[in-house]
């Protein structure tokens, strides 16, 4: 499922949690790549950019809305996703519940993580620790090599939800790209960079403590 939250930057966040290793070794496909990313990457820290490419409506060319930020990790239930540009967002998983702050409205929405997360594909990097538990919310398959990267293709087996699939890409061992493609044909690409994995990283990343004068609404 996705969020609808301002000006769509945000809309695809739950097709976005997918993060990458950084180590560089040589496998046979994409799949075995990933396998070894869940397996691996315990923790991990990166910045990205993020391509929110819309339908082009008759007459008209497609809308691009552009954002980036930082994301941070810890297996198995714990993330957190920081937009810098050009608005001020938050979405942070700290293991028992899910919360969503916008700066400039002033409003934190709460909500439990379990049940927001379900076969989206947020889940994959929030709850997976191997092929095998994938396999039980999405479909997985190799996809052509293209851009010089190595793809795995994620078809969600709930029929009813928002995204069509998602495409995760390696580049020498290391994944480097998400695209998410809805059921309205937005397709949204990001980009990860300076990835670190494994590092240390202190549990108070992972809280959440509304400022004053924030709204917070638990659903």
């Amino acid at each position: 499922m996705y969020f609808l939250c301002k000006n769509g930057i945000m809309k695809a966040f739950f097709s976005f949690i997918l993060l990458a290793n950084s180590w560089h070794f040589c496998l046979a496909n994409g799949l075995e790549t990933l396998e070894v990313f869940l397996k691996s990457a315990k923790t991990g820290k990166a910045d990205f950019t993020q391509t929110v490419t819309a339908p082009a409506k008759a007459g008209q060319t497609a809308r691009i809305k552009n954002s980036s930020g930082t994301f941070e990790f810890a297996r198995p239930d714990r993330f957190k996703f920081v937009y810098k540009k050009p608005f001020e967002q938050t979405i942070l998983a700290d293991g028992q519940n899910l919360w969503l702050y916008d700066v400039d409205l002033k409003q934190a929405t709460q909500r439990k993580q379990q049940a927001v997360l379900g076969s989206t594909p947020a889940a994959l990097i929030a709850t997976a620790t191997d092929l095998r538990s994938l396999q039980t919310e999405f479909a997985l398959s190799n996809a052509p090599d293209t851009d010089g990267q190595q793809w795995v293709l994620a078809v969600p087996k709930t029929k009813d939800g928002q995204i069509q699939n998602v495409r995760i890409g390696f580049k020498s061992g290391a994944l480097t790209s998400m695209e998410i493609l809805d059921s309205f044909g937005q397709l949204s690409r990001l980009n990860f960079m300076a990835l670190q994995i494994n590092l240390p990283l202190d549990a108070s990343v992972f809280k959440f403590t509304a400022p004053p004068g924030v709204d917070v609404v638990r659903q």
